[in-house]
């Protein structure tokens, strides 16, 4: 991402859920702020409640002071009047990159160090990220400007972008959902890729909390033979969430859905490889957070290349994951399942 922004040579664009002023953080700042002294146009934007921490740092102030446009979104202000003039509860989950309208990034990873300091008992903090070159840039660049203008009311032209590659056979478009409009969007990609799957199907999300239907729709590929991997990291963040994952094992395994646990940090990349052509990457958790509170982008992807180097990324994860049996998940106390239960039961806050 560095280099790219260095050879900039017109405008960047970008926006983080998560920027934390460490090290990775810093040298992000430090080459927009390059960029900008040498004339490129650069926009950073931040979630008000993600990054609140680089905000209150020296970084943020210093890349304004060096030309870089700055821009919060859904910004927190004061927490005991915000519940007076909007939802405190949405929030700007978007991680989006481009370069010049030519180049652009898409995944799960926050603009911070592995290391993930906020956080830092689980790290390290296991992402995937896509770097694509072509129109699909200029699709992520008109969601960053939707964004943009929401929240500075400044208008922003999104050129024509550039032509098709020649030779080119990707074939990818930008998926973006929120709760102002059609939330349900990602929710029914999803589902409409699991109810695809003919042979093989491989998704990797730290959090799994999902809707009925998209339970059923896991339970239902499993069930037609569909070899169904799920991969959750062993050890989650949040107690809460992890409680509210494990109330679905029993339906799952029962229905034949393979659930692996990640064990060498925290899996925090959103992947889904389908029938080794079809690949799912981006912000969205398989949560009821990601579908109906939170924006997210993701990029749906048609290339046996691309998937194919996706689905080794999530062998790796399967490799270094811990199998769950239907036998374990039948010895959890009632005390267990009791708990976990009654968070499934908060799954729409959490």
């Amino acid at each position: 991402m560095v280099a790219d922004i260095d050879a900039a040579t017109l405008e960047v664009d970008l926006l983080f859920y998560i920027w934390l002023p460490d090290a990775s953080g810093r040298k992000v700042a430090e080459a927009l702020m390059r960029a900008a002294s040498r004339g490129v146009t650069c926009r950073a934007m931040v979630d008000g409640l993600g990054s609140r921490s680089l905000m209150k740092s020296s970084l943020w102030s210093a890349m304004r002071e060096a030309g870089v446009q700055t821009a919060v979104a859904l910004p927190l202000g004061n927490p005991l009047l915000r519940p007076l003039r909007g939802r405190i509860d949405l929030r700007n989950h978007r991680k989006i990159l481009v370069i010049d309208g030519y180049i652009t990034y898409c995944g799960s990873q926050n603009c911070a160090d592995p290391e993930f300091l906020v956080k830092a008992k689980y790290a390290p903090w296991v992402d995937a990220v896509v770097r694509l070159q072509g129109p699909i840039a200029r699709q992520n660049q008109i969601l960053f400007a939707t964004d943009w203008m929401t929240y500075t009311k400044e208008e922003l032209e999104v050129g024509d972008g550039v032509a098709p590659v020649a030779g080119a056979t990707v074939i990818a478009q930008v998926v973006a959902s929120g709760p102002t409009q059609r939330y349900s969007a990602m929710a029914e990609m999803f589902e409409t890729l699991i109810f695809s799957a003919r042979e093989e199907l491989v998704i990797s999300t730290p959090y799994y909390v999902p809707n009925e239907s998209m339970q059923d729709a896991l339970c239902a590929a499993a069930y037609r033979g569909v070899r169904t991997v799920l991969i959750l990291p062993a050890k989650n963040d949040s107690r809460e969430v992890a409680a509210a994952s494990h109330s679905y094992y029993a339906e799952l395994l029962e229905a034949g859905v393979e659930i692996r646990e990640y064990v060498g940090g925290l899996l925090h990349s959103k992947t889904l490889t389908m029938d080794g052509e079809i690949t799912l990457i981006g912000s969205a958790n398989l949560d009821r957070r990601s579908f109906e509170l939170n924006f997210e982008n993701n990029m749906l992807i048609h290339d046996e290349q691309l998937t194919c180097s996706l689905r080794e990324r999530q062998q790796q994860y399967i490799d270094n994951s811990q199998w769950v049996s239907i036998e374990a998940v039948s010895e959890w106390s009632v005390r267990r399942r009791l708990w976990n239960n009654t968070m499934a039961m908060l799954g729409p806050l959490l």
